[in-house]
């Protein structure tokens, strides 16, 4: 029985990656192998944010359109974390939404605690790349390629939680609970965790993907001391907020992009 409650949790975590970011680390090594092929890593481009359209509102219905459709391997995980918990086969876990944290049980100390933990990252960050660049193994980075139109920086915004919900939700939140119960060793979770932030980021060339694994390690061992996502999803949507918006509406003023 145990077995086979494994099996399924096995297929069921492989369909959430397959839809989400599984899928994404997969392009992502693909992307990089392309630009390899191409020219030197210090040559290529990676550009977030693309504009989708010439025209404006067709550009804000595709970048939308993206946001919500980006967010439905979420819900399948919340449903099935809340599914099994009814169910009974996995013991008295609540809502999958109080199983990972992610509500607004301590806002206060959530929203200090990801305040604290964006400073942290991201200031270590800006090293990270400016050396990576210097050594010729990270590509040039363009938080937004939109264009700017009155919904450029709301859009910005949402796409910036966007991420941030899906990443840490999926990648620390659900995947530490499914590693758990495969059997795994927390430091062994956590490694992996870590592995596939920074695979998915491997577009970016290989400074980025160390930067995000150290990330996902720091991430993830946090949230096995707090078990709460939120100020995790706090931290990464302020620290992509500061890059999309900032180089949005500063890029070109102070010469990047």
């Amino acid at each position: 029985m145990l077995l086979a409650s494994r099996r399924r949790l096995r297929a069921e975590v492989l369909i959430v990656l397959g839809l989400s970011l599984g899928q994404s680390a997969v392009y992502s090594v693909v992307q990089l192998l392309d630009k390899m092929t191409r020219a030197p890593l210090s040559e290529a481009t990676s550009t977030l944010n693309r504009s989708q359209s010439t025209r404006e509102y067709f550009d804000l219905t595709y970048q939308l359109l993206d946001i919500i459709f980006a967010l439905v391997p979420v819900v399948l995980v919340f449903y099935f974390l809340s599914s099994h918990a009814q169910g009974g086969r996995e013991g008295a876990g609540g809502s999958g939404f109080a199983r990972l944290g992610f509500n607004l049980a301590r806002p206060g100390k959530d929203l200090l605690h990801g305040l604290g933990l964006a400073a942290a990252i991201g200031i270590p960050s800006l090293g990270l790349y400016a050396a990576g660049r210097a050594l010729g193994i990270t590509t040039a980075i363009v938080p937004s390629g939109l264009e700017a139109y009155w919904w450029t920086v709301p859009v910005l915004i949402l796409s910036a939680v966007r991420h941030a919900i899906v990443e840490e939700v999926i990648v620390v939140g659900y995947l530490m609970d499914r590693f758990g119960k495969f059997g795994w060793s927390t430091p062994l979770a956590i490694v992996v965790s870590a592995a596939l932030r920074g695979s998915y980021h491997l577009y970016q060339g290989f400074g980025p993907f160390i930067g995000n694994f150290a990330m996902g390690l720091v991430f993830a061992w946090i949230y096995t001391k707090t078990k709460r996502v939120m100020p995790l999803v706090i931290a990464h949507a302020l620290l992509d907020i500061v890059a999309f918006v900032g180089f949005s509406l500063f890029g070109k003023a102070i010469g990047l992009g």
